[in-house]
This record gives structure tokens, C-alpha cells and sequence, in this order.
């Protein structure tokens, strides 16, 4: 049986190539279960993929990688089942058009269909009404834990989610998440167009998680300072994310010691750190302002698991 603790995060020297550059490359991590990991750095620079790397939807191309005791990228898989996303733009995106009431009732439906174990006959057997209640706690346990209180909703259960507060809205997707149970929940984009209040309070949310016994790695441009604190560089030039052909390849050797398909480096400017990005689509547009980034490097992240079917 698993532990039922958070996973420990350890890494040394990993990194992940695409077919112009390194998304990210020589990070290391060394934190233990429970633990609240800042992923840190400016918008396109590999924040993504490495969460989604430590978290077994993205195969490494270098280093080593230990979630709970599972070597990545051997065992992705495992890593996978253990672990949970919360507000990643493509995929973990709620509908707008749908109730909150209807976010919970589906996501509940599909982790037990597909999330666990398979039922044991007497449980299948219990009363239609024993079983309702089950799911309604499982479902009061997961808003509790992410701080949602439905009563506090304009509609309560009834709140459309493009009726909710951005703080309402993430507070939505990590209950979600913890529907499943997860020993590992990575939650993106944790600070993005939040006041000082805002963020202080989604901080205390998360360290409220981790205070369970959840490793909780979140992605953020400014960390708490009781964090583990991960930077991801910021000095390359134009990279895009790698497809899986690129990956099963495994990563070109050039003869003169440098990055495949990278220019001599040179002084970054405000503009070259926009115009290419690890998780930009590999078009330079030196004037894109950061939204045009985000979309972009959000959009190639979800093409990569689309293709890869991990997602």
C-alpha cells in the first residue's frame, strides 16, 4: 500500500529539449513530502514544462528525477496516478458555461470511474442512498480543503464559473484536483493578475494543503518566502517545446559542444526575453506584449500532450 504522505521532489540536472533549444535544463529540486515548492520565474521560461515534467506529463531529456520514490522518466506512469493539476490554461480549464454544482458532480463521476480502485461487490451493494452520501462528503472534504464555500457563491452550487471571482475560480479547480486525492498537486499560473491580498491569501490556501501531508508545487512569478524556491533559467534564446518524435529521438549532440539549433548567446534584453520563450510556439516576434506569451506558451504545452495522449 502507498504511503499515504506527500511525495518527496528530488532532482539534479534535469532538463527537457525541444527542437530549437532547452525549455528548461539544469534544475534541481530537493524537497521533501509536504512541502510547498515555488516554481519561479518570468512568463516563458519553462515554468510549465517543468511542472508538468515533475508530475510525469512531459518526458525529461537529461538529468534525474525522483517523485515519491519513482525514477522519471521510467516511471511516468506511477508518478501520474499520485499526482494531480489545478489551473493549467488547456488543460485543466473549466467551462464557463457550466454550474459549479455540475464542475464537481462530473469530476466526481470520473474519478470513479476511472481515478481508483475497482469497487469490491459490498460496496456495489450498499443502498443507492448510503452511496450519495459517500460522494457528498468526498465532495464537502475536497471545498473544505480548497477553502470554496458554496453558501458564500451569488448562487451557491448554481454560480456559473463565469460568474466566480478569479480567487473563487482557482479555489474551484484545486478542489477539483483534490477530488482525486493526490499525494503531488501542481497548480499553474498560482499569482497571475492577483493583488498583494489575493496572492497572500492563495499562499495561505496552499500552505493549508501542504499542512495535509500534499506536496504542492506551484508555479509563480514572486515566492513565499517559507518555500522551496525552483528557478527555471532565463538567459537562452528562442526554444519551443518538444513534439514526441523529438523526444523518442532523444537530444542531438552538436559537434561544437553548444545547444542544437541555438545562436551565439548574447546580452538578454526585455524584448529578446519575450520574442523567444521555452514554452513559446518558436516564432520571433520581438514586440509580443506578455499575454500574446502566455497564450502561446499555454497553447504549446497542451499540443504536447495532446500528442502524447498523457494528458
Amino acid at each position: 500500500m502507498d504511503d499515504p504522505s506527500g511525495l518527496a521532489v528530488t532532482a539534479d540536472g534535469l532538463g527537457l529539449k525541444g527542437p530549437r533549444g532547452w525549455a528548461f535544463r539544469d534544475v534541481s529540486v530537493d524537497a521533501g513530502p509536504g512541502a510547498l515548492i515555488a516554481v519561479v520565474g518570468p512568463s516563458g521560461t519553462g515554468r510549465t514544462c517543468l511542472l508538468l515534467a515533475l508530475t510525469g506529463r512531459m518526458r525529461p531529456t537529461e538529468g534525474r528525477a525522483v517523485v515519491g520514490g519513482r525514477e522519471l522518466p521510467r516511471r511516468m506512469a506511477a508518478v501520474r496516478r499520485r499526482s494531480a493539476l489545478a489551473h493549467v490554461t488547456g488543460v485543466t480549464d473549466l467551462d464557463p458555461a457550466l454550474t459549479v454544482a455540475e464542475h464537481l458532480r462530473e469530476q466526481e463521476l470520473l474519478r470513479r470511474r476511472f481515478g481508483g480502485a475497482l469497487p469490491r461487490p459490498r460496496q456495489l451493494l450498499r443502498p443507492r442512498g448510503e452511496r450519495r452520501r459517500e460522494r457528498r462528503r468526498h465532495i464537502d472534504e475536497a471545498l473544505a480543503a480548497a477553502g470554496l464555500d458554496l453558501a458564500a457563491l451569488p448562487k451557491g452550487g448554481r454560480t456559473a464559473v463565469r460568474d466566480l471571482e478569479r480567487v473563487e475560480a482557482l479555489r474551484l479547480s484545486l478542489a477539483l484536483a483534490l477530488l482525486g486525492r493526490p499525494r503531488l498537486l501542481g497548480v499553474d499560473d498560482t499569482d497571475l493578475k492577483l493583488s498583494s491580498a489575493e496572492r497572500e491569501e492563495v499562499w495561505a490556501l496552499l500552505r493549508s494543503v501542504a499542512a495535509t501531508g500534499v506536496t504542492v508545487l506551484a508555479v509563480c512569478s514572486e515566492p513565499p518566502a517559507d518555500a522551496v524556491v525552483v528557478r527555471t533559467a532565463t538567459t537562452r534564446t528562442a526554444t519551443t517545446l518538444p513534439t514526441p518524435a523529438d523526444q523518442a529521438a532523444g537530444p542531438a549532440e552538436p559537434a561544437d559542444g553548444r545547444d542544437a539549433g541555438a545562436e551565439k548567446p548574447a546580452a538578454p534584453t526585455e524584448s529578446a526575453a519575450h520574442a523567444g520563450t521555452a514554452e513559446s510556439a518558436g516564432t520571433d516576434h520581438p514586440h509580443r506584449d506578455h499575454a500574446q506569451d502566455d497564450h502561446d506558451a499555454k497553447e504549446a504545452a497542451v499540443d504536447a500532450l495532446a500528442e502524447t495522449g498523457r494528458s
